[in-house]
């Protein structure tokens, strides 16, 4: 699966890892909106920045959103209230504005397309319209401008909505393919296929890379989950990977971003074809379905749900792209953004963006570049700040609860598992016992290649899920991926698996 936005060429430059300098004033591990936004403020203030990406720029959470910079964020407003406070509330609100103002100005300057439509939060059922009327509330308490209204440019029911005016949407690769301009033309450097596999933190932070070593006086972790396990990072976020198509249709298309309030999650927005000659000027993208990585029993079924009610809306609908992407929650609602917990002050993070991480992802590179520059605003310290409620701490009880739920029936169901001598059909893996070997082996065939590679995820071992939608296994413990011969992809393990 290929989104829409790393279907075409990119236009970025990158760095020979070999000829690139070793020492740098900060690292920024991670080339994704943040991790770019972040560098570009630190270059842009005489900081020799070094970024360093595993796979290329944007291939991970950014080049795989459906880009909204939207600050009404379906219901979440009314969680984050939820979980913290009216202050919290307040402060995580100003810092999306912050993000939204700095990135729109941005792309202003750069002339990059921008289309400027309106956020709708709606209810797709009876069910959700007290989601909706708390959401507009909640939105107001923060000072937002949202109208309650009947959504009638859509081709289903709407039973209660709520719009935001001036919000924005484009296509995340033309950001990154600025930012990374930018940062090279200001002397920072870029490596891409270099992987970060640990770090000693001294004077100077040693980076270790698949590339060789690097060292810095300050390191930046901005790759989704922090992939040092220092502050434990990944035992405080809930990982959820959805789904996202781009389609051709003559239909009439939403003229506002949509996106619903109640399940399945739906998100609506529209984005320039790519393909002239189509004839159409718009293509309709269609995400969301999604569930815990590793924690479904059949992704695939998920895509195809996905797929059936677009085409049921929209009955010409032809398929043009289809991917997905892996978000983290914090028990807060709030991302974890700053210096990482036992890091020594020469370690930094951000993460837990909830979905939302075109607006978080720029609030974070500002909170980040202040950390590291200068003074920080009002909104980030308090949200630094913020006290652990009752109701947010239930939610991390709950997150690690699903954890030790997932290890106890993966190794459960893996130890009585014998593995079949045949391999596994086209499309499809499984885990189980080979002889009398302790740890289990997962298989599976694509392509009709059959690899047998360990069952272990090598991170914390948990015993790895097969995904049959991208044809992949992942962890349901703490979501790191890894393609069917073995190969990381994301997440907080640092090691292949074992062939």
């Amino acid at each position: 699966m290929t989104s829409l936005w790393l279907a075409r060429p990119t236009r970025i430059e990158a760095d020979d890892p070999a000829a690139a300098p070793r020492v740098f004033d900060e690292i920024v591990v991670g080339a994704g909106l943040t991790g770019l936004v972040t560098a570009v403020l630190l270059a842009r203030a005489g900081r020799r920045v070094g970024v360093l990406e595993a796979r290329g720029v944007g291939a991970a959470a950014t080049g795989n959103t459906t880009a909204k910079l939207s600050v009404l964020q379906g219901a979440h407003l009314q969680r984050v209230r939820r979980r913290t406070s009216a202050r919290v509330l307040q402060a995580y609100v100003d810092a999306n504005l912050a993000g939204q103002a700095w990135l729109l100005d941005y792309l202003g300057d750069r002339g990059v397309p921008v289309q400027r439509l309106d956020a709708v939060s709606f209810a797709a059922t009876p069910a959700g319209r007290e989601i909706v009327e708390r959401e507009a509330e909640t939105a107001r308490e923060a000072g937002l401008h949202v109208m309650t209204d009947v959504a009638d440019d859509v081709p289903f029911e709407v039973h209660a909505s709520a719009r935001l005016a001036g919000q924005a949407q484009f296509d995340p690769m033309d950001v990154l393919e600025a930012l990374a301009a930018e940062l090279r033309g200001l002397g920072g450097v870029i490596c891409e296929g270099v992987r970060m596999t640990g770090a000693s933190v001294g004077r100077p932070v040693r980076v270790r890379t698949t590339a060789g070593a690097f060292s810095c006086e300050r390191l930046v972790l901005a790759t989704g989950t922090p992939i040092l396990d220092r502050g434990l990072s990944f035992a405080k976020l809930r990982a959820n990977r959805s789904y996202a198509a781009a389609y051709r249709t003559d239909a009439a298309l939403p003229q506002a971003m949509y996106l619903s309030v109640d399940e399945p999650t739906r998100s609506i927005r529209t984005a320039p074809d790519p393909d002239l000659a189509s004839g159409a000027a718009d293509l309709l993208l269609v995400g969301g379905y999604g569930h815990g990585v590793g924690r479904h029993p059949s992704p695939r079924s998920r895509v195809d749900a996905l797929d059936e009610w677009t085409r049921s809306t929209w009955p010409d609908a032809a398929l043009t792209h289809r991917w997905s992407a892996q978000d983290y929650e914090t028990p807060h609602g709030v991302p974890f953004v700053g210096w990482m917990p036992r890091g020594r002050g020469r370690v930094f993070i951000a993460t837990g963006y909830d979905k939302w991480g075109m607006t978080n992802a720029v609030q974070c590179g500002l909170t980040l570049a202040a950390d590291l520059l200068g003074e920080l605003p009002d909104w980030a310290r308090t949200l630094r700040h913020r006290f652990t409620t009752p109701v947010a701490l239930g939610a991390g009880i709950g997150i690690n609860a699903a954890v030790a739920k997932h290890y106890a029936v993966g190794w459960g169901r893996a130890l009585v598992t014998r593995l079949p001598e045949a391999p596994p059909p086209e499309g499809a893996g499984s885990v189980g016992r080979v002889g009398r070997a302790p740890v289990p082996t997962a298989a599976s065939t694509v392509d009709g290649v059959t690899c047998r590679v360990s069952g272990i995820c090598p991170h914390l071992g948990a015993v790895l899920a097969w995904n049959d939608a991208e044809r992949t296994w992942d962890c349901p413990a703490h979501a790191s991926r890894f393609t069917a011969d073995g190969v990381r992809l994301e997440g907080p393990a640092k090691r292949d698996l074992r062939r």
